[in-house]
């Protein structure tokens, strides 16, 4: 077996330098004055745990400070979650193939470095120096640091070499098999994605007659007895001659009383805790630049301080990169509730049928207020980049910021994003508060 289930990786001979640690990758020039802080690179990565990107960024933060002279030849590769971290550098190549996957680098490509996250299934990578010769088939390199001239994984290989055994045919008689031909094909076992061993198959059990049950065992659930989730109410219908009948396109109702049309809550109580609608998740992040603290968490370059353990960030030291957007904190109601900050959100007294939630684009929040001074439709939070941005959707008794540090409320203009900083108070309405918390899990 190969370290942590990567792959048989092969070495190809050349006049580098080649290292497998931990799942992860490297080829360099081994003439090349960074070549030991490269392996340290990847040897303190491995160390800690870390996967393909974050080996990408150290090895990045090498590069930088030797861009003094002609770039450095290297390669790197790693796991990265669902995917592969690539980075090529001066004379290096990386080929990354598999079912519908051809990604070719070339540093020479690149005034600095190029780099890649290749999130589709991946069958075989290589990293190669110029001159590199072909793999042989029985050299193997498990672990370590060797010559050569470049390596190739074969990720379908993550069983040791031998390839994943296939299904053992029938062996029952035939009296107990009274419908083989109606038995389905057994499909191959796909090549196991990168990181990840292929399971062996399972072999199917004797079919066995299994009684009749009782009559008193309910049966499947039947499509009537689906649970349903209680439709809100019906949209405001359209008139003849285009005038309405149901709720008013305004918000009429003024601070002094319940809204029109909605149940007095004089019996109950004044304030309803905030409630978040089911919007699922974003299928991916947004893709930003950032630069990354000294405990590998990525920051907005443009703060002083790492957000998630608050280490200094020494901008001359820091090497920007593109990557996954972060959660950029909370925003933490009077009622305890809190929003997380990893994408768009719509605030408001009835905000499950505004357009911006029912096309995907933002996530319900529901929030009330014993004044009734919160509009169906009252506030947008929106992420743009690295900022937080603040829109009124033109609301009745609008929306008021109070910047950290500062004693004053500010009204913002409706339909217009005003950014906001962590530690500002928004008022939403006239008595719902809320505030802003950048700081965020790592």
């Amino acid at each position: 077996m190969t370290e942590q289930g990567v792959g048989v990786v092969r070495p190809l001979p050349g006049d580098g330098l080649i290292a497998h640690m931990g799942g992860l990758l490297l080829v360099c020039d081994a003439a090349d004055a960074v070549a030991e802080e490269l392996v340290t690179a990847l040897r303190d990565t491995a160390a800690a745990g870390g996967d393909g990107r974050a080996l990408a960024r150290r090895v990045a933060q090498v590069l930088a400070r030797a861009m003094t002279a002609e770039p450095v030849a290297c390669a790197v590769a790693g796991r990265a979650g669902g995917g592969i971290a690539v980075l090529v550098s001066g004379d290096a190549q990386a080929s990354i193939t598999g079912p519908g996957t051809d990604v070719r680098l070339d540093g020479k490509d690149a005034l600095t470095w190029t780099d890649r996250l290749v999130t589709t299934q991946v069958s075989t990578v290589e990293l190669r120096l110029p001159g590199a010769g072909r793999p042989i088939r029985q050299a193997r390199l498990d672990a370590g640091v060797v010559p050569g001239g470049g390596l190739v994984s074969d990720l379908a290989e993550a069983d040791g070499g031998l390839p994943a055994p296939r299904p053992e045919p029938s062996s029952r008689p035939a009296a107990h098999d009274p419908l083989p031909a109606a038995e389905p094909a057994r499909p191959e076992p796909a090549p196991a994605a990168f990181g990840v061993e292929a399971p062996p198959p399972i072999s199917s059990p004797p079919a066995v007659s299994a009684p009749p049950p009782p009559a008193d065992v309910p049966g499947p659930l039947r499509e009537y007895e689906q649970p349903s989730v209680p439709a809100g109410p019906e949209p405001a219908r359209q008139a003849p001659g285009g005038g309405h009948t149901g709720a008013q396109e305004f918000d009429p109702f003024p601070p002094a009383g319940p809204p029109a049309g909605e149940p007095d809550h004089a019996s109950g109580p004044l304030l309803e805790p905030t409630e978040m609608g089911p919007t699922p998740e974003p299928p991916s992040r947004p893709m930003v630049y950032g630069v990354d603290c000294q405990n590998d968490h990525f920051n907005d370059p443009r703060v002083p301080y790492c957000a998630v353990c608050g280490v200094a960030l020494v901008q001359r030291n820091l090497v920007p990169y593109k990557g996954e957007r972060p959660s950029l904190g909370v925003l933490a109601l009077d009622d305890g509730m809190t929003l997380a900050l990893d994408a768009d959100h719509l605030l408001g007294r009835d905000p499950e049928r505004a357009p911006e939630v029912t096309s995907g684009e933002a996530r319900p929040a529901r929030v009330t207020s014993p004044d009734g001074s919160v509009s169906r439709r009252h506030l947008r939070v929106r992420l743009d980049g690295w900022d937080v941005n603040l829109v009124d959707l033109g609301s009745v008794n609008g929306t008021q910021v109070q910047p950290p540090g500062d004693p004053n409320f500010y009204d913002i203009p409706p339909n217009e994003p005003v950014p906001i900083l962590p530690g500002t108070t928004v008022r939403i309405g006239v008595s719902r508060t809320m505030r802003y918390d950048g700081h965020r899990q790592g």
